[in-house]
């Protein structure tokens, strides 16, 4: 690789990684050198805190580099980092994904601070790159931003409003990526289920779903990343009913499970909605997984509250869960609620994440003796159809789907051999 080449650091989501893969050829195509790029997140105060350290620690290390600042964190607080002493460009989000943007940074013909209004963005850059990933797994973004306004959620203003990549474009990349081998496809997006939403004739992600599926008949399997269950369309659910393709794995954006505390997040479900919900994806889909994103000490949330969201875990028959300790994000309007004593928040979200643990391992001990297909990712690892990781004793090609037997667990993780 070329001493001179850009660095790229990433912080945050897939989606900044992705974006980071689509920034590298925007910048190699420029001629961008000397530089170090810094992708950033703002989802908590302390991931923009986090930003900050580590952009000091790539100056210490490159003293001569300019440091390129972007990602959310600097289109939430652009003048943050222009502050720094440290940083030398600051560049928005939709910037970032524009080719004169790296012309004008390598010829240094650009000013220090290039940050507009997101929400004035209409349409998304997902046509960049053919997706990225490992060897064996690819992600596609098929859509950008958000029209929703939940109350702990500062992402729609350093992502602008939703916006969808054509369902063309989207078979075109995935068809490419089949043909180049991979062997399974994540689509991915900041609100997944608002996808089309901006397009013509206002289609659904179920049509988007199915419309892959159908046009790309060599893909073995497509995934999603993350669903608003209240989003769910019909086509969506007769394709997990109906496509085995479609791999039997839903990510929910739950949060919390008190209808009091979702109203003061700003959700758009109750309780009863996500409860119903899984039974009914579960009816389509009896063998499917369930993971969730679940919120401790939400502003005003008292224990009885919280004792909600513990049971909406069984409720739900959640198996993956990924807990947050409530962070106040400046700028928003939870911060500015009677928040939750910081002890009870590390106390609830420890014993949501030993609930996790307990769930993972009731998952995996009901799949010892099962026959599943194996994604292999690394010679002895791969994830079976539901993103159970599996740890092979022997060695198989990555990359490659394997069918496999399922021998026991180690409570995190299933232990197999081929089948």
């Amino acid at each position: 690789m070329d001493a001179r080449a850009p660095r790229f650091a990433t912080l945050g989501c897939r989606l900044n990684a992705y974006e980071t893969e689509a920034m590298k050829e925007l910048a190699q195509a420029a001629g961008l050198s000397d530089s170090v790029v810094v992708n950033t997140c703002a989802v908590t105060a302390e991931a923009v805190r986090k930003a900050r350290q580590e952009i000091r620690r790539l100056r210490r290390e490159n003293p001569t580099a300019r440091i390129v600042v972007t990602g959310c964190a600097a289109q939430v607080e652009p003048q943050t980092f222009a502050d720094m002493a440290e940083v030398d460009h600051v560049v928005g989000n939709a910037e970032k994904m524009r080719p004169e943007t790296w012309g004008a940074l390598a010829l240094g013909e650009t000013e220090r601070v290039q940050v507009d209004d997101i929400m004035s963005v209409r349409e998304t850059a997902g046509h960049l790159i053919d997706g990225f990933g490992t060897r064996a797994r690819a992600y596609v973004q098929i859509q950008n931003g958000c029209d929703h306004r939940c109350t702990f959620c500062i992402i729609p203003y350093g992502r602008g409003n939703s916006r969808s990549v054509p369902a063309g474009v989207v078979v075109e990349q995935i068809a490419r990526l089949v043909d180049r081998g991979y062997e399974e496809v994540v689509l991915t997006g900041v609100d997944l289920t608002s996808w089309g939403a901006d397009l013509p004739a206002t289609p659904r992600l179920g049509d988007l779903v199915r419309r892959v599926l159908r046009l790309v008949p060599g893909l073995p399997r497509l995934r999603l990343s993350s669903i608003d269950s209240v989003e769910a369309d019909p086509a969506l659910m007769e394709a997990l009913a109906t496509e085995p393709r479609l791999m039997p794995h839903l990510h929910l954006s739950l949060q919390a499970g008190d209808d009091m505390i979702l109203k003061r997040m700003k959700r758009r479900h109750a309780r009863d909605d996500a409860i119903r919900f899984c039974e009914e994806a579960r009816a389509c889909r009896p063998d499917i997984a369930f993971g969730a994103d679940i919120i401790a000490g939400f502003p005003t949330e008292t224990e009885a509250m919280f004792a909600n969201s513990l049971r909406l875990v069984e409720e739900c028959g959640l198996t993956w869960l990924h807990v947050f300790p409530f962070s106040p994000r400046p700028g928003t309007p939870a911060a500015r609620m009677p928040q939750v004593d910081g002890g009870t928040i590390k106390a609830r979200a420890a014993r949501l994440r030993r609930l996790g643990t307990e769930r993972v391992a009731a998952f995996l001990a009901d799949q010892v003796g099962r026959e599943p297909t194996v994604l292999v990712e690394s010679p002895r690892m791969g994830r079976t159809e539901q993103f159970a990781e599996v740890i092979f004793a022997t060695d198989q090609p990555v990359g490659r789907i394997v069918a496999a037997r399922v021998v026991g667990h180690d409570g995190t993780r299933l232990l197999a051999e081929p089948a």
